[in-house]
């Protein structure tokens, strides 16, 4: 993607408007440390983080440790995490990644993504939600929020998220890349909801491709419970 003048002064006033609405947004996941945010993380594909934050708050009372998920047995952990779609797959897909920490990491988290995709469950967006929040390494993650409102306002073009990645690398600062996920996670909950998203009240429209096609002669405002 070739970075404009117009890009970058979209860019410039969209991560300006983030951080005056919602400033330094923490992991929407609950966690207290790298493993746990990695489990979880396994667990939030196609699922709410909120479902997972109930999930988690009893799964990591009973599970303590790596090797604890390690040892689980697939059918047990299954019905523990029943509540979350895919959960049978998730299980053993959970069980296999500890026991390759256990075997391969001696029981320690990786840092570097080439070593984290090694794991089962584990695939770009994870492995750079464990190192932007974990390890500070700047790093872009690409959910579904991230996906949508990233081609909501014209940010990229494509639809895969291994390229969004990259264009979204290319235009945004390092500084802002792991921000811009929670920020863009709360928008897309309070403002830019999928189904029914609140054109009219989003303080991003003058910056939106698609919400100035869908309503042209918008001018923003502040709703009152900002």
């Amino acid at each position: 993607m070739t970075m404009t003048l117009q890009m970058q002064q979209k860019v410039d006033g969209v991560l300006s408007l983030l951080d005056e609405h919602y400033g330094v947004v923490k992991c929407h996941l609950n966690y207290q440390n790298e493993w746990q945010l990695l489990i979880a993380t396994i667990l939030s594909a196609q699922c709410t983080d909120d479902r997972v934050n109930m999930v988690t708050k009893d799964l990591f009372q009973k599970y303590t440790s790596i090797k604890d998920f390690a040892e689980a047995n697939a059918q047990e952990l299954g019905q523990d995490i029943h509540s979350i779609g895919f959960h049978n797959n998730k299980a053993r897909n959970i069980i296999s990644c500890c026991q390759r920490l256990l075997q391969e990491y001696g029981g320690v988290v990786p840092q570097e993504m080439e070593e984290l995709i090694t794991l089962s469950g584990v695939g770009r967006k994870t492995a750079n939600v464990v190192r932007g929040n974990i390890f500070d390494i700047p790093s872009v993650v690409v959910d579904t929020h991230v996906k949508r409102v990233s081609n909501l306002l014209g940010l990229t073009m494509s639809k895969d998220p291994f390229k969004i990645e990259m264009d979204l690398m290319e235009i945004l600062p390092k500084e802002h890349w792991i921000r811009f996920n929670t920020q863009v996670i709360t928008h897309g909950r309070k403002i830019c909801v999928a189904r029914r998203p609140k054109c009219q009240e989003c303080f991003l429209h003058t910056y939106c491709d698609a919400g100035q096609l869908k309503y042209p002669s918008t001018k923003y405002y502040k709703p009152k419970d900002w």
